[in-house]
């Protein structure tokens, strides 16, 4: 039981050299911490992969990377990743909260691919480890929160991107993907503004735009997909994973889109109103594809 405990609280630092690092003197992680847990973080400097691993191992197990959300502001570190973690080692999945670089020119040379940096080299060290955590190279998957869902869509739809040098062969591709209320396009008229103005700057070139735009981006390699929206959701409108959808299906990839009537923007594993039943409808679909 100790080693379940010790491994519960494990916190690996993710680089051992963080590629283009600027140091900045005044750039300090900034933790909003209530009822001795941290519900918020913000200007993270050293991204971490938080390990939880569900009480009973097996072999082969399928894990998920967690992308908290936070609009690329800050990373609601509790409601959508710790939680999270929790929720899917009672599904019996290995989980990994991304403490991930939020995009800044104080700290990166350039801030459209810091947080891409961090979620490739995630999927690459939880690959190259998998046999420690006795997990199916083959079956990792990654879960996203509205900005954090753009990362994951962008992890996607860009983890053949040479954003950083490595020595890695390892591949970045996650083989699922699980996006709730995402953030996926950076179109004007689609996207949530905070998050693009944060990734992209303030008057980003269409060119950015569209490169960022990940719905523009799938393949037939693109993994298959299970989102989450609510109608209602007024701050990152579902159109963001309609589109992404309907890119998927074009390009043949499995996918699965919930549409729920009501339950607005950042539901987390849901609460009341109909969105509260999605984590019923992902561990089906989860169940269905054998991880």
């Amino acid at each position: 039981m100790i080693n379940s405990l010790t491994a519960q609280n494990q916190i690996i630092p993710l680089w051992n050299k963080i590629p283009d690092e600027i140091h900045s003197t005044d750039y300090k992680e900034k933790e909003i911490i209530e009822n001795g847990a941290v519900q918020s973080t913000s200007l993270v400097t050293i991204p971490t992969l938080s390990v939880f691993l569900p009480d009973t191992q097996k072999p082969n197990q399928t894990a998920v990377i967690i992308f908290p959300g936070g609009g690329y502001s800050h990373l609601a570190i509790e409601k959508e990743g710790t939680k999270v973690a929790k929720w899917l080692n009672t599904l019996g999945i290995p989980a990994f909260v991304l403490k991930y670089r939020l995009p800044s020119d104080q700290i990166m040379k350039n801030k459209n691919i810091g947080p891409l940096q961090d979620a490739q080299e995630a999927m690459r060290y939880v690959r190259e480890n998998a046999a420690k955590w006795n997990i199916d190279p083959n079956k990792i998957g990654t879960i996203g929160f509205s900005a954090g869902g753009h990362l994951a869509s962008t992890l996607a739809t860009h983890y053949n991107d040479k954003i950083y040098a490595t020595t890695s062969t390892v591949s970045a591709r996650p083989d699922f993907s699980l996006l709730i209320y995402p953030v996926i396009s950076m179109q004007n008229e689609v996207t949530h503004k905070g998050s693009q103005t944060n990734l992209l700057g303030n008057n980003p070139s269409q060119q950015l735009i569209d490169s960022f735009s990940n719905e523009q981006k799938v393949t037939a390699q693109t993994p298959p997909t299970f989102l989450v929206h609510a109608t209602d959701d007024t701050a990152v409108i579902p159109e963001n994973s309609i589109n992404y959808y309907l890119a998927l299906k074009k390009n043949a990839v499995n996918c699965e889109l919930h549409l729920y009537e009501t339950g607005g923007h950042g539901f987390g594993l849901g609460v009341e109103k109909t969105s509260k039943n999605w984590t019923k409808d992902c561990e089906e679909w989860l169940k269905s594809h054998n991880y």
